[in-house]
């Protein structure tokens, strides 16, 4: 189902200050603990330097979060073991710790390189078959995230594909760290002529829904043009924060199992343009907020 945005005019500015939200956005302003990775990930990673608690109030308040649900975020963060508390007298600031470094990174570095490139395709299929249980549901739902963060697709239930066969690392990684060795076969080969090989894309992604995520992203960022200040730094966050789904949805398929001009394309010009437009001023912005304090 397509989600419903505000209107608004070609070329029109909109200040991020007060964003008009859709249904995707109102529902995410309760993750408090999402939006504070995405600021972690954007601007306390590449620093390395512990932020206070009242910086981040700041900022999430411009995201339209609450104190309370921005306080439980950093007591839950710092429960999983990705940030740490140094207190000051009666202040307290905050650092991440070297999974949470460890983990921003990883995210990062498939954030930022997300959609620039496309690999060459050979034809070839990696193909997966997992037998794991009904009863060993968690056990699927691991194996499915995994697997799902690893590009691959499932057509059909227990079938997991991927057009590049360089995922075999990451995907035998994702299985052998839930000990599946012995449920997951695999092998790897071209279609034949047997079915749609265009039928089992779709229904492994569902490029409909992803084209139409997409477009939700270009109509939200394409011709934003946030003042200096906060507003700035909020449109990066928010940015970023909502580029961050992409890797996770979309397997980066070859152009020649994709729709004619594929959308995502244009997206991932928009963020790429953004970004790199809004980074100086957004930087700028949060080192003013952090020597504030």
């Amino acid at each position: 189902m397509r989600k419903e945005l505000s209107p608004s005019m070609p070329g029109e500015e909109r200040s991020p200050a007060a964003p008009s939200m859709t249904r995707r956005q109102q529902a995410g302003s309760s993750s408090a603990q999402s939006l504070l990775l995405s600021v972690f990930g954007e601007y306390v990673l590449p620093h390395g330097e512990p932020v206070w608690t009242s910086t981040l109030l700041h900022v999430l308040s411009g995201l339209e979060v609450e104190e309370k649900s921005a306080r439980q975020a950093l007591t839950r963060m710092a429960a999983k073991g990705w940030i740490v508390s140094e207190r000051a007298g009666r202040r307290v600031r905050w650092a991440l710790t070297g999974p949470g470094r460890a983990m921003l990174s990883e995210g990062a570095e498939r954030i930022y390189s997300f959609g620039r490139e496309r690999e060459s395709w050979d034809g070839r299929w990696l193909v997966l078959m997992a037998s794991v249980p009904e009863s060993r549901r968690e056990l699927r739902h691991q194996l499915r995230n995994g697997l799902t963060w690893a590009g691959l697709g499932s057509p059909v239930p227990g079938v997991w594909i991927s057009p590049h066969a360089s995922r075999e690392a990451e995907a035998k990684q994702v299985v052998e760290g839930l000990g599946l060795e012995s449920a997951v076969l695999s092998f790897c080969g071209p279609f034949i002529g047997i079915g749609s090989e265009r039928a089992m894309v779709e229904q492994a992604w569902h490029l409909d829904d992803l084209a139409a995520a997409y477009e939700d992203f270009v109509r939200e960022f394409a011709g934003l043009r946030p003042g200096p200040g906060d507003p700035v730094l909020l449109a990066q966050i928010r940015l970023v924060h909502e580029w961050r789904r992409f890797p996770r949805l979309d397997p980066q398929l070859p152009l020649e199992l994709l729709p004619p001009h594929w959308i995502g394309v244009r997206a991932a010009n928009v963020f790429n343009d953004l970004h790199r437009q809004w980074q100086d001023a957004a930087r700028t912005r949060w080192a003013e907020l952090v020597t504030e304090g």
